[in-house]
């Protein structure tokens, strides 16, 4: 076989199973997914056949854990696994080859005029409120039919692609998905018998010859923009910039990007400080194309020089940075949504204003008007043009508020220091509001990061905010939970509940008053919080954040007839 094909088994399955006794239950793994694919191949291709397949693809997790560093007795020579660097380095040029694979060239990608969005914290927001922007009725004659690529999902993967605001539906998700995955198939046939090698039909229609889970979706989110004839796509990358899925996108296919807040996140990938990290993200800025970004002060942290980061960057990608200062914002203000399910939070103002500077500016570009007067772009003349599109803006997980009879859930996915400190302002707000005598809840879960400093902070961040009670606990209970669904099987092996128990003891120092329990499935978290009604008879107020992985989780246990 092409060494492209060994180089993709090496990549995609020899890592994952690194012991010998790994590589053989990998194998063993590898030989059942395959025989369950080639049964469904031989039936429709249905939606349901199309996310089992889509299973058998190596996660983005297998794929990020490449890049953590190695124990400090292993050298990255003696462990195998590439340094981060050169795993970044193959990032474009590998997805280059997938998209070429499947069909898809950078003239083809050239047809399509996106808004790409980057940064650690607020990029969700800012392709909500832009994608509600460009689908309002008062510029479709300029817009034209508007697609939107996000990640990650919480109940249905089919969030990730919209079409006009609407995640795509189940037939043309599957008629995509099986386009692209046929054609991988093909080039792989075409590769093998050029290369004169034979290899089997079985391990050319399987996941080897497929690109890990967030490339391939985002071949298939380019894939069915194209052949749905979209005009202009809000495109957001999944980690970075600079070396993203989504950064094949050519120049010509760009009209404008942005870089919301930074943080620290993904250091093994991105780096471990701001300025680090910005030079990343900045990988999506275009030559001749504009970057708007939240201009920070010097006196924030590393703010300084990650803006002399960010300024350097557009100068050698050729593009114009455009700076938008927090006292402009302010004296704006933002536009509040009315309705439920509308973006809540303070922090949104400033999410607000990087989509209408993006947008505007997109649909400049795309009407082929000269660049505009400073006067046009002013935040209050855009919040007033684009008013409708803001307050209309949806996005679950994010500071979402769900009325469920005796039981109201705050809901927010931040899974940084910085998002969570968000989230406690969001939540002190709500928090005094609460009549006395009702029972307050924390469901909890950071399963990759310092969950005892983090938990810590989001306390800290609601004691901040003035009229929250210093008398007593904030919380009455606290559940600690994985992010799996259900509870595990019989014959499932127990889950590693030691960051749970961690935040749990943290919990127990930070507020000895708090009733703490640590279990091992959403569903089950979510039977504690009900039998806290039951028990004390009083209404319940639950916060649940820390993941967005257990917001999905949470909202198909509270939804469980919702459509996937």
């Amino acid at each position: 076989m092409a060494c492209w094909l060994t180089t993709i088994r090496g990549l995609y399955v020899i890592r994952l199973f690194r012991s010998q006794s790994s590589v053989e239950a990998g194998n063993l793994f590898l030989r059942l997914n395959n025989t369950i694919l080639r049964q469904s191949s031989t039936m429709a291709r249905t939606y349901e056949s199309a996310l089992r397949h889509l299973d058998s693809i190596q996660s983005n997790r297998a794929i990020t854990s490449l890049f953590s560093p190695p124990p400090p007795t292993t050298t990255p020579s003696s462990s195998g696994k590439p340094i981060a660097q050169d795993l970044n380095a193959q990032a474009i040029p590998e997805m280059l080859a997938w998209a070429q694979r499947a069909g898809i060239t950078q003239n083809d990608l050239a047809r399509l005029k996106c808004i790409h969005v980057a940064g650690t914290k607020g990029k969700g927001s800012v392709c909500a409120y832009l994608t509600s922007i460009l689908t309002q009725p008062n510029v479709a004659s300029v817009a034209g039919r508007v697609g939107t690529y996000t990640s990650p999902h919480l109940v249905s993967v089919r969030e990730r692609i919209q079409l006009d605001g609407r995640p795509i539906d189940r037939e043309l998700f599957a008629r995509y998905f099986f386009e692209v995955w046929d054609a991988l198939t093909a080039s792989a046939r075409a590769e093998a018998k050029r290369s004169g090698k034979e290899v089997s039909e079985e391990e050319l229609e399987g996941p080897a010859t497929k690109p890990f889970y967030f490339r391939f979706l985002t071949i298939v989110a380019f894939h069915a923009f194209l052949r749905e004839g979209v005009k202009g796509a809000v495109v957001e990358c999944g980690i970075g910039g600079e070396y993203d899925s989504t950064n094949i996108l050519p120049p010509e296919a760009v009209t404008a990007a942005v870089i919301s807040q930074l943080g620290i996140d993904h250091v093994g990938m991105l780096g471990d400080t701001l300025p680090k990290i910005a030079w990343n993200k900045a990988g999506v800025m275009k030559p001749g194309r504009k970057c708007f970004t939240r201009k920070l002060e010097a006196g924030d942290g590393d703010g300084e020089e990650t803006m002399r980061v960010l300024r350097q960057r557009a100068e050698e990608k050729g593009a114009s940075l455009v700076e938008i200062e927090d006292k402009e914002v302010e004296e704006w203000g933002g536009v509040r949504g009315t309705e439920v399910g509308s973006l809540e939070g303070e922090f949104q103002k400033y999410n607000q204003a990087l989509a209408l500077r993006a947008a505007s500016e997109h649909l400049r570009v795309l009407s082929g008007k000269p660049d505009t007067q400073p006067e046009a772009e002013r935040l209050a003349t855009l919040g007033e043009r684009f008013s409708d599109g803001l307050r209309s803006a949806r996005l679950r997980g994010r500071c979402e508020t769900r009325e469920d009879g005796d039981f109201t859930w705050f809901i927010d996915g931040a899974h940084t220091a910085e998002s969570l400190e968000e989230v406690a302002k969001w939540f002190a707000v709500k928090r005094k509001a609460l009549p006395a005598d009702e029972k307050v809840v924390l469901l909890f879960n950071q399963q990759e990061r310092d969950v005892a400093k983090l938990l810590g902070g989001l306390l800290e961040g609601i004691k901040r905010v003035p009229g929250v009670p210093q008398q007593t606990e904030i919380f009455d209970y606290a559940i600690f939970t994985r992010n799996d669904l259900q509870r595990r099987t019989a014959d499932e092996p127990e889950r590693d509940l030691s960051v749970q128990q961690a935040a749990a003891d943290a919990m127990r120092n930070l507020c000895p008053q708090t009733k703490t329990n640590v279990v091992d499935n959403v569903a089950e978290a979510v039977e504690k919080v009900k039998s806290t009604l039951h028990n004390d008879g009083a209404k319940v107020a639950v916060l649940a954040t820390g993941s967005l992985h257990l917001v999905g989780a949470l909202l198909r246990t509270l939804e469980p007839d919702a459509e996937l």
